[in-house]
C-alpha cells in the first residue's frame, strides 16, 4: 500500500482549476482500457457509485458497490479484518486499503475504490479531524491510499469532493497506464 497525503490547499486548487465531469472521463478511461470498477463506501454513503451510474454507458464498466457505514458491515459483509479496525480504527489508511481490496475481490472487478472518513460536522480524533477522508484505489497488484484533508467544509462538500477526487485520480491513473 502506498499512502499519499493531499492537503486542503491542494484540493482547493484541484477543484478550482478543473471541471467536474470527472466521472465521464473515468467511465471513458475504464471503457478504453477494458476494465471494470466497484466501490466500498462509508463516509460517502454510495455517492461514488451514484455518480458513476449517472453517466450513460457506465453499466459496461461499473459492476456494483457496497455502503459499509458500520464496522459490523465492514467486517462481516465486506471482509475487513476486525484486527485492522481495532488497531488502526475504521478511519485509517489500513482500513481504506482493505476496503478497496475486498471490494475488488467481492465484486470481481479489475479495480475498486473505497472511502472512509469524518465528513462532519461531528467525529474526528487527535490524528484525523473532521474533514479527513482516506480514499483507496485497488488494482490487482497494488493499492494506493490518499489521505484527503478538507478542513471545515460542509458534510456535503466533503462527500462530493471525495467522489470527484476519486474519479479524477482513477482516470489519471488509467491514462498513465
Amino acid at each position: 500500500m502506498k499512502l499519499t497525503k493531499i492537503d486542503a490547499l491542494t484540493l482547493d486548487n484541484l477543484f478550482i482549476t478543473e471541471n467536474n465531469d470527472a466521472f465521464v472521463l473515468a467511465v471513458k478511461a475504464l471503457s478504453d482500457s477494458g476494465l471494470t470498477v466497484s466501490t466500498a463506501e462509508s463516509c460517502t454513503g454510495g455517492l461514488i457509485g451514484k455518480m458513476f451510474t449517472d453517466v450513460s454507458g457506465a453499466s459496461a464498466v461499473f459492476v456494483g458497490g457496497m455502503i459499509t457505514y458500520t464496522n459490523h458491515i465492514k467486517i462481516n459483509k465486506l471482509g475487513v479484518s476486525a484486527e485492522t479496525i481495532a488497531e488502526h480504527t475504521e478511519v485509517s489508511a489500513e482500513c481504506a486499503c482493505e476496503m478497496a481490496e475486498r471490494a475488488r475481490v467481492l465484486f470481481e472487478s479489475d479495480l475498486a475504490i473505497s472511502a472512509t472518513g469524518f465528513a462532519g460536522p461531528t467525529g474526528g480524533n487527535e490524528k484525523d479531524g473532521v474533514g479527513t477522508v482516506y480514499l483507496g484505489i485497488s488494482f490487482s497488484d497494488d493499492t494506493v491510499v490518499y489521505r484527503l484533508s478538507f478542513g471545515q467544509l460542509s458534510r456535503d462538500e466533503i462527500r462530493t469532493r471525495t467522489a470527484i477526487f476519486a474519479a479524477k485520480k482513477l482516470a489519471e491513473m488509467l491514462k498513465k497506464g
